[in-house]
């Protein structure tokens, strides 16, 4: 068995509900932010780091390779390469198991990686019309062929497309990923009643999680030149069942039940870890927060993405002998009430397993070590983060809680699952 990869340490920030608080920081920026305080606050020389490794899904244009732009205002120096990667809502993990990857096959020894995004900062695109108009118009020789050519201007020429909407619409599909939730909530008859009770205990568990001040460890303030954020900003406190209820389903508008208070919301976030192999931290005298044991994608229907975790989770659990058991905590990325619900119920179905993996089911999850401290519907869920954010929590949360295993797992737009096997 391949040794452990250790987690020496790793940072996030705040999650913020996009177009607020963080709306004027840029991607690079936010991820510099964390990447840097992270590596100063650990000693180690940036020399040392082999490589960054980022991951983003909404990549900016002014920012190409985010993760060489962010190494460089976070402070490394010219030499450190850096590349980033993007699997969706996995971006983050991909970015760990770039680096195992890596580790392993003996190209580097000690990694710099993590997820960012700036959902505020998703663009909006002008029409192909227009793009096409201007084209012909900045190649226009004479001053009658640009007149001539301004008769054909429209107005409706400068209808944007909306960048965010159509990062979140499936190609393949065709579907914005609000309608795959619904397809699981028709698939496994998961009720609006059900999807709301779960968003409402998500905002209690997070709103307890922060007025603890359990997570302080976890988060580093951001400081803007017009506010600070310190903690996670979109948990709604007090949350009650009658203000879920009120609210309309907004994807599919008839005889839907996925609305914006049971789904995860759109936000800005980065979080960074310092991996290396478990005998390289011995060897510098380093003491990992938890260790990467293994992990798995796994790739199924589009239509039904929501389920990537069931299907990844199995691929794990196949490759390592681990067993729904063996588990202390798990951490299951809430893109929607809905699709959380469908994985749990698909974990212990026997005629799901036999189906898809003629297999007895992984079995029923204890639902009390379930996202202990809520999750995306009341956190938020900054896309090209969030994979990296619920692998630093299940780590923390096992070493606050004494305990050893966990399984940090999401769904995927586009089809596919990851799931990550940590220890401390």
């Amino acid at each position: 068995m391949r040794e452990r990869i250790a987690i020496i340490d790793g940072l996030r920030s705040p999650v913020a509900k996009a177009n607020g608080k963080l709306n004027n920081v840029s991607a690079d920026s936010l991820g510099a932010i964390i990447a840097k305080e992270l590596v100063l606050r650990n000693n180690i020389p940036y020399d040392d780091f082999d490589e960054v490794i980022i991951g983003n899904v909404a990549q900016p244009a002014n920012a190409a390779n985010i993760a060489r732009v962010l190494a460089m205002r976070a402070g490394f120096p010219k030499k450190t390469i850096a590349y980033t990667v993007h699997r969706n809502c996995a971006s983050g993990m991909q970015a760990l198991s770039s680096s195992i990857e890596k580790i392993y096959t003996n190209q580097g020894e000690i990694y710099l990686a993590g997820g960012v995004e700036s959902m505020s900062n998703i663009p909006l695109f002008f029409s192909n019309q227009f793009k096409d108009f201007m084209t012909k118009f900045t190649y226009a020789k004479s001053a009658s062929e640009k007149l001539k050519l301004l008769t054909s201007f429209r107005l409706s020429f400068l209808k944007p497309t909306i960048g965010l909407i159509s990062g979140l619409t499936d190609p393949i599909s065709g579907k914005i990923m609000g309608i795959t939730a619904e397809n699981l909530a028709n698939e496994f008859k998961i009720s609006r009643q059900a999807q709301d009770e779960y968003s409402l205990q998500s905002h209690l568990k997070a709103q307890k999680a922060i007025e603890s001040g359990i997570l302080k460890d976890e988060i580093h303030p951001i400081m803007t030149k017009d506010s600070s954020i310190m903690d996670d900003d979109g948990i709604r406190f007090n949350q009650n069942i009658d203000a879920l209820k009120k609210l309309r389903p907004i994807f599919d508008r008839t005889s839907g039940t996925v609305t914006a208070g049971n789904s995860s919301q759109v936000s800005d976030g980065a979080c960074m870890m310092i991996l290396c192999s478990e005998s390289k931290a011995k060897e510098l005298g380093l003491e990992p927060i938890g260790f990467i044991k293994d992990y798995a994608y796994a790739g199924l229907d589009a239509n039904r993405m929501g389920l990537g975790p069931v299907f990844a989770t199995k691929k794990l659990f196949d490759k390592t002998g681990v067993s729904l058991k063996d588990i202390d905590l798990i951490e299951l990325n809430e893109a929607f009430a809905a699709q959380v619900i469908a994985n749990l119920e698909a974990f212990k179905s026997k005629s799901f397993c036999k189906k898809e993996f003629n297999s007895e089911p992984l079995g029923e999850i204890n639902e009390e070590i379930l996202n202990v401290n809520g999750g995306a519907i009341a956190i938020g869920h900054p896309v090209g983060m969030s994979g990296a954010r619920i692998v630093l929590h299940t780590i923390k949360e096992l070493k606050r809680k004494g305990l050893k295993t966990g399984l940090a797992t999401l769904c995927v737009g586009g089809g596919q699952g990851a799931s990550f096997l940590v220890e401390v």
